[in-house]
């Protein structure tokens, strides 16, 4: 099975020039815990909710005047969307990610796709308890 059959369709980037307030307000609007961050029309890293809480709230920085390529995660993991799903979930629980972008062959970006999601969809048991005993070690 491939990942384009379980993702999530479409996906939202975010600019790491903007605050961690927009964000915030992005990742309420569309209820999802990460997004993509571009520069200059490429995936450079990612934010999530947890980098927002650890990183700027906890730190007591300000959301609105903190820019988001101050606290995310650099670097960016992605798989195709022709990508099987247990070589998908076998490179997500060693890097200890919990979703992924999801890119076609031009590496425009299509989809993401979550470790709940692997679980939740896959047909192979084995598999599903591999993946959720990996989520819920990685927290």
């Amino acid at each position: 099975m491939q990942i384009r059959e379980i993702m999530h369709q479409g996906a939202n980037v975010i600019n790491c020039n903007l605050s961690i307030q927009e964000a915030a307000k992005m990742m309420k609007e569309k209820d999802i815990g990460a997004l993509p961050v571009e520069r200059d029309d490429k995936m450079v890293g990612m934010i999530t909710d947890r980098d927002i809480t650890i990183r700027v709230v906890a730190s007591g920085k300000s959301p609105k005047d903190t820019k988001i390529h101050e606290c995310m995660t650099e670097g960016i993991s992605w798989c195709f969307d022709d990508d099987d799903i247990e070589d998908v979930s076998k490179k997500m629980r060693e890097r200890k990610q919990r979703r992924i972008p999801v890119v076609n062959r031009d590496k425009r970006l299509v989809g993401m796709v979550s470790l709940a999601e692997l679980a939740g969809k896959t047909k192979d048991p084995k598999l599903s308890h591999e993946i959720l005993s990996s989520v819920a070690q990685s927290h």
